[in-house]
């Protein structure tokens, strides 16, 4: 059988293209949902037209701090060596399919490994090549490899990255967020978020890197206002986001800005629908530095490093945390420009070919 490890939001979207082109093609599968994103599986669920999951190891409440991520994965840990055959339907023949780098690929790789059966990485390969940002996911990535049987690597730069690993290595030519950006522009069924009559920006921000420390945090919060001095801007709220501005006290000054509007945060096909009309985008986000690249928007990276080359030589600028990149970033004339680039190859099919095998 086809296996599906998935624990988080952005792994379930950039796995549901690889879902609908197998359940397209007549092939079923085996959803084991980790839970770590439980509260906002059923949306997104609904959004790619696919059913929910087989199996969910965990309901509770979504995952978001250190301490609660520990007892998860402990929970899940235990629950895999008592059950590990049945999780996967006594399958001794099959693949399990795991994304990229949370506790969620590396859980999903151990339960694989437990159970005898392959591991496919999908988007494998990729680097920063410094242990400590991003962290931990530098070193989920660095040991799921070890733990991979078949890598999905979206370009010839991620394949060259694994060369030395046991593994199979297989260039999807691109990542599987482009399929999910496809199906988001063209099947919008959610309604339309409400979009300003005026120009703005977007910013988006969770890593642990900007919110852990009150230090990082009112470094983040300088910056925001930096540029709302000469922007508008619409800031999507992440939980752990607005938890750690709460707790430093600094929510409220953000909240007095008149330039600063806050936003919960959109299901995904509403987040695009809001992404295609902003005229940049202020993120940590690896997905987010994806849809960017792929929708032409410009766009400031708040981290130290990141693991992906999309968008970094055209759109997207790493900041570093340099003042004078922020600065020259925010001082271009941003132009509104709402036209949706299209990709029409699909990464994601070439997944769903490859296991086809295993069905």
């Amino acid at each position: 059988m086809i296996h599906f490890v998935i624990g988080t939001k952005a792994q379930l979207i950039k796995t549901a293209p690889v879902m609908r082109a197998l359940k397209n093609r007549g092939i079923p599968y085996n959803y084991i949902s980790t839970g770590q994103h439980h509260e906002t599986i059923e949306d997104i669920l609904r959004n790619f037209g696919l059913p929910g999951p087989n199996r969910v190891l965990y309901s509770g409440p979504d995952i978001v701090s250190i301490p609660a991520m520990m007892r998860w994965s402990a929970h899940i840990l235990l629950k895999t060596l008592r059950h590990r055959r049945s999780i996967f339907g006594e399958d001794r023949n099959g693949i399990v399919l795991i994304h990229g780098d949370t506790f969620s690929t590396i859980l999903g790789a151990l339960m694989a490994k437990a159970a005898g059966l392959r591991v496919g990485h999908i988007e494998s390969g990729l680097r920063s090549f410094d242990i400590f940002h991003p962290f931990p996911e530098e070193l989920t990535r660095l040991a799921t490899f070890r733990l991979a049987d078949v890598m999905f690597c979206p370009n010839e730069w991620a394949v060259s990255n694994v060369r030395n690993y046991r593994a199979e290595a297989i260039n999807t030519n691109g990542n599987t967020l482009m399929d999910a950006l496809n199906i988001a522009i063209d099947h919008n069924r959610e309604a339309m978020p409400p979009v300003p009559d005026y120009p703005f920006g977007i910013v988006s921000l969770h890593r642990s890197e900007n919110i852990l420390t009150k230090k990082a945090l009112l470094r983040v919060v300088a910056t925001v206002e930096k540029i709302a001095v000469r922007h508008r801007l619409l800031f999507v709220l992440h939980k752990p986001t607005e938890r750690r501005l709460q707790i430093s006290g600094l929510l409220d000054r953000l909240r007095t800005n008149p330039n600063i509007e806050f936003r919960p945060r959109y299901g995904y096909f509403q987040f695009i629908s809001l992404l295609k009309h902003a005229m940049f985008v202020v993120t940590d986000g690896g997905s987010n530095q994806e849809e960017c690249a792929y929708l032409g928007k410009p766009t400031l990276l708040l981290r130290k490093a990141t693991e992906r080359k999309e968008g970094l030589e055209e759109h997207c600028v790493l900041s570093r945390y340099d003042p004078a990149v922020i600065d020259s970033f925010i001082s271009q004339n941003f132009a509104i420009d709402n036209a949706v680039p299209r990709n029409t190859f699909s990464p994601s099919t070439v997944i769903a070919e490859y296991c086809a095998k295993f069905a």
